[in-house]
């Protein structure tokens, strides 16, 4: 047999060996971004859309569990704020209950715990999780924190960009200008209430001495939903060495996120630079306008909607001009996505290590652009040598596990 024979049917190997474990255990993306225009009567996940996780895309990517995110940008910390914040979030709780509940209930059920991942996965259907980004709409009034829990949500993050009334954000780093130096008195009773409740704190967009403050508070493990090692990529959303061995050392997981900024900034911003004029060239000679994400909000609904209706031609074509091009600057990849968690695996242990998106909220890398690419990441996990049982780790059983311990320690001060 020759050289060539041999690696092809070693690559042949792999994937097959891949496939047959991508199939055979639990995905969880703990991070995934809504807009509750996707949840209507007319326009919906059962529908291949062009976000990055809808019905088809999961069935194509094989992902079982997706975490549904009710997030709110942090606004003033007053009675206006946190009303105009309640609403917001109640319209996503409701997004993902229609979903499950009216749109698709014979596609995809909201689970509550670990029991109810493993069922919903054994019956076909597609599992949907709620966690909530920056706990800002419930504003002082903690009795909110179980009408949330009975709503669905398991994990909750206390603060996003921009400190809340409940402890500060990672933001601070950028000026040095903190509110509360970690978690405020609220922020305090935060943490037992949610302990109490059986809801995973998420440590991904709270200061580094919020964090400390919240373990050293904390009876249960914690989760960093969507976060990787600041050592490889050193951005203020990615943990250092020293909050990776607290989350070891406290039960807790680190779901690496493939949102290419947080995991090689350099490469991102290079390709981003790159594909920024390719977009606008393109834009150009088809005659239509093109904006940054950042332009939207201050379009006419006309300039939108012609934004939108001509956005996926103009993607199209760039893609392709990019695929073409030799000198083109290389995307962060799934390789680099895994570099992080090998990185993490190397210093906390499997236990401790596992994975997100952040799609339809920033996410997404070359090799896995949406939920239909989900099996790279399993295929790049057994080039590395990780075994089925590790992999299984990684992809959903140390979540399981730490919701698990959470709702033990909830039942136990219900006892007590």
């Amino acid at each position: 047999m020759g050289c060539k024979e041999k690696q092809v049917n070693k690559a042949n190997s792999l994937e097959e060996k891949a496939s047959q474990i991508h199939e055979e255990v639990i995905t969880i993306d703990t991070h995934i971004d809504i807009n509750v225009a996707n949840f209507t009567d007319s326009i919906n996940y059962t529908q291949r859309l062009d976000n990055q996780v809808n019905l088809p895309k999961l069935k194509e990517g094989g992902l079982d569990v997706s975490w549904l995110i009710v997030y709110t940008g942090q606004g003033e910390l007053n009675a206006e704020g946190y009303a105009k914040a309640k609403e917001n979030a109640m319209s996503k709780f409701d997004a993902i209950h229609r979903l499950c509940n009216e749109i698709a209930p014979e596609e995809i059920e909201l689970a509550y715990n670990s029991d109810d991942v493993r069922r919903i996965v054994k019956s076909g259907k597609k599992v949907a999780m709620i966690g909530v980004e920056n706990a800002y709409p419930i504003g002082e009034d903690l009795s909110e924190f179980e009408n949330y829990y009975n709503l669905g949500a398991r994990y909750i993050s206390l603060s996003h960009n921009g400190h809340s009334q409940f402890c500060d954000s990672n933001t601070g780093e950028e000026d040095n200008v903190w509110l509360h130096n970690g978690l405020s008195e609220l922020g305090k009773q935060a943490v037992a209430e949610m302990n109490r409740l059986g809801i995973m704190i998420d440590v991904s967009h709270p200061s580094a001495e919020a964090m400390k403050q919240m373990i050293a508070l904390t009876k249960a493990p914690i989760i960093a939903s969507h976060s990787s090692a600041r050592a490889l990529c050193g951005h203020s959303r990615n943990l250092d060495d020293e909050q990776l061995l607290m989350i070891k050392e406290n039960g807790g997981v680190v779901q690496t996120v493939a949102f290419s900024s947080y995991l090689n900034t350099e490469k991102h911003e290079t390709h981003q630079k790159y594909m920024k004029e390719l977009h606008i060239q393109v834009a150009d000679s088809l005659g239509v306008d093109w904006y940054e994400r950042w332009q939207l909000a201050g379009l006419s609904e006309e300039k939108r909607a012609n934004y939108r209706k001509n956005y996926p031609t103009v993607v199209e074509i760039v893609n392709a001009k990019a695929a073409k091009d030799q000198n083109a600057p290389e995307g962060v990849s799934v390789s680099d996505f895994v570099d992080h968690v090998d990185y993490m695996v190397d210093l906390i242990g499997i236990n401790h290590v596992g994975i997100s998106s952040d799609f339809d909220g920033g996410g997404g890398i070359v090799g896995w652009t949406d939920a239909s690419e989900t099996p790279n990441v399993t295929l790049e996990l057994v080039k590395r040598g990780y075994s089925k049982e590790e992999i299984a780790k990684l992809w959903g059983e140390n979540l399981l596990r730490v919701m698990d311990q959470v709702q033990q320690v909830a039942n136990a001060s219900a006892t007590n």
